[in-house]
């Protein structure tokens, strides 16, 4: 019978959970309480493993299940709380939880996670800094506007000025590290053809979206999350919305797609079609960045840079 096995991460331990033998255990969270988990679920036809989300805490054990041979998901924490409720379980502590996370893989469509090279896993770690650092820029600038005293200011200034070398550095540093892998190196190379596409977006898309060239256009569409959903019963024709996805991915394609409305050709003349229909802005955004993503997707899966891609669309033949 195959079994499913649900972690609830922290800090200090590993709460463990197997169905339907109900077998649960407790672990420190270390190498050495990874390894004894990795040897108590070989007892098990372990079918899934699902994981929690957990700020960082889960990666050890998850990389140590998957040199292990077995089969990692990584469960999203809103999902997980969304199928909790919808089972009656209102309460909430750590073996309970991991009961349901045993039970969520067991029952829900999951997409398995992949064993990360190290340069993937340093590129993630990166952007999440590059993130932290970014987010941090934005609330000094906004905090420096309502400043009165002149010294307060001034540390301002020097306090995003820092920021802004600091997020310079790892932009360079991101670009470096891609160089080491040749597959990453390849694949930067044909995002960046692109006009609009830039380092960040092209490093967020390999490190967060290896699904990329993989996927059929609604389905990238929808796992960034800028696939509009309806929102209908009987008569009633509710609005079409985005919902859920990739965040991280999103917010850098949104920033790249406001540069390519106005540097990128094709894609400014299908924003301005659409501005010129009378579609709302962010509306008209939302549409640049769909078809972005799922034009990203075609060059990947064909391995055709843009340049290429045009001269193909338009049965041009290319300079050898």
């Amino acid at each position: 019978m195959l079994s499913f096995c649900g972690i609830d991460v922290s800090k200090d331990r590993l709460d463990v959970m197997v169905l339907p033998a109900e077998q649960c255990c407790c672990v420190p969270n270390d190498a050495g309480g990874w390894a004894a988990l990795v040897e108590r679920l070989r007892s098990f036809s372990i079918a899934a493993v699902g994981l929690e989300a957990s700020g960082g805490y889960e990666r050890g054990i998850a990389r140590t299940l998957l040199a292990a041979g077995l089969s990692v998901r990584q469960v999203n924490p809103f999902k997980l709380r969304q199928f909790a409720r919808a089972s009656g379980v209102l309460a909430k502590n750590d073996p309970l939880d991991a009961r349901m996370i045993a039970s969520f893989v067991a029952i829900m469509p999951t997409r398995p996670a992949q064993r990360q090279t190290p340069a993937a896993e340093r590129l993630a770690e990166m952007l999440a800094v590059r993130r932290q650092l970014s987010a941090e820029k934005v609330a000094a600038e906004n905090a420096s506007r309502l400043l009165e005293d002149v010294m307060l200011r001034r540390l301002s200034r020097r306090r995003i000025a820092r920021l802004a070398t600091d997020i310079d550095l790892l932009d360079g540093h991101l670009v470096e590290l891609v160089g080491t892998d040749a597959a990453f190196a390849h694949r930067y190379r044909l995002l960046t053809s692109m006009p609009g596409v830039g380092p960040v977006l092209a490093c967020t898309l390999i490190t967060l979206l290896p699904e990329l060239g993989r996927l059929s256009r609604k389905q990238v569409a929808a796992l960034v999350g800028v696939a509009p959903y309806a929102f209908d019963s009987g008569t009633l024709k509710g609005r079409r919305c985005i919902w859920g996805g990739r965040a991280h991915v999103r917010q850098v394609l949104y920033m790249a797609a406001l540069s390519a409305s106005n540097w990128n050709p094709a894609l400014k003349a299908f924003h301005d079609r659409l501005a010129a229909a009378g579609k709302l802005p962010k509306v008209v955004v939302v549409a640049v960045m769909r078809k972005m993503v799922v034009m990203l997707n075609a060059m990947v899966r064909d391995d055709v840079a843009w340049a290429d891609r045009d001269s193909r669309r338009h049965n041009v033949p290319t300079a050898r």
